[in-house]
């Protein structure tokens, strides 16, 4: 009997050595560096179980011993806390750390660069083409509505939610800009300043040249002169499609269209494009001048003058200069 007891005891000793060296195994392994050699980028869908994870994870080289990470979840009781999402796993990270990073849902943040002048039918095509963001859109929201800037966002991210961050930083910065506008402009509320905007950002993406070219379309407003505005043209003959793949000729000028400003006397019915927040800014506080007129000047900027007859020998000389860099090939 004695010795039955003894061999119960040793075989129970055993056991609890055999129990605490595979404890101590598990634990050095849970703390241990992985094999992974280089940066891995991996999405957890929402619902994935703790064991398609671990082996998941496996399968990619994160993780060397899936039932590790799978047993520590298990005893800490933090299945429930593992977020899904796209991830970035670090060369050597260690099954503690993946633990870590999957509780905490840090996952990789993209990001979506709206630039300025974008119409609207060239953002929704630019939402469609990229990566990570899901579903269709839904409403198309209206020329101008959106604000050009960078967007930060992660995977599996709907496109009618990124457009309704662009939306509502739009609104929220037209309130802003609007709020501190300069007195007396000869705009009847918000929406025709945006309008404004987007013909100031379609004419310069100088930062210098914004608020003078606001002035002169300001004081042609005034003076009920047609603004004669080019890209108001180039709209009417796209409908905001997309750039159009040719200059402009004469007879464009007289194409029939409420945005055409070389025929309809004032600001054109909507927006052409999205405007950023400097030609916002510029349409809202113009600078005072008596300019009329702008063309121009061949080296990335505009020649402006007070009078038509200035503005013919501005004309000329853009000309010239084009002539040089035609026959230059240029």
């Amino acid at each position: 009997m004695a010795r039955h007891v003894a061999r119960i005891a040793v075989a129970g000793l055993l056991a609890a050595f055999a129990a605490a060296a595979v404890l101590a195994w598990g634990f050095a392994e849970y703390m241990r560096p992985g094999p992974l050699s280089s940066e891995a980028v991996v999405v957890i869908p929402s619902g994935t179980s703790v064991d398609s994870i671990a082996n998941g994870l496996g399968e990619v080289g994160v993780l060397a011993e899936p039932r590790v990470f799978t047993a520590a979840v298990g005893l800490m009781g933090v299945g429930a806390s593992l977020r899904a999402g796209e991830y970035a796993f670090a060369p050597g990270i260690s099954p503690r750390e993946v633990l870590d990073l999957l509780r905490n849902g840090r996952t990789v943040v993209r990001r979506l660069t709206i630039v300025e002048g974008l119409t609207v039918a060239e953002v929704m095509r630019q939402l469609l083409a990229t990566e990570g963001l899901m579903g269709e859109v839904g409403t198309v929201p209206g020329e101008g509505s959106l604000l050009p800037e960078t967007y930060h966002f992660s995977y599996g991210d709907s496109r009618d939610a990124m457009i309704a961050r662009a939306a509502s930083a739009m609104a929220e910065t037209v309130d802003e800009l609007w709020a501190r506008r300069a007195p007396a402009l000869p705009l009847a509320d918000a929406r025709e300043a945006v309008i404004l905007a987007s013909l100031v950002e379609k004419e310069t993406a100088r930062e210098d040249e914004r608020a003078r070219i606001a002035g002169v379309f300001v004081h042609r407003l005034r003076r009920n002169m047609k603004l004669q505005s080019d890209p108001t043209v180039a709209y009417a003959l796209t409908s905001g499609d997309g750039p159009l793949a040719r200059s402009l000729g004469g007879d464009d000028l007289a194409t029939v269209s409420p945005y055409n400003t070389y025929i309809v006397r004032g600001l054109p019915p909507a927006p052409i494009c999205n405007p950023g927040r400097a030609s916002l800014r510029a349409a809202m506080n113009p600078l005072e001048t008596d300019e009329l007129y702008f063309v121009a000047d061949g080296d990335g900027g505009h020649a402006f003058a007070r009078t038509y007859a200035e503005h013919r020998r501005n004309v000329a000389r853009w000309r010239k200069t084009r002539g040089q860099h035609s026959d230059s090939g240029s």
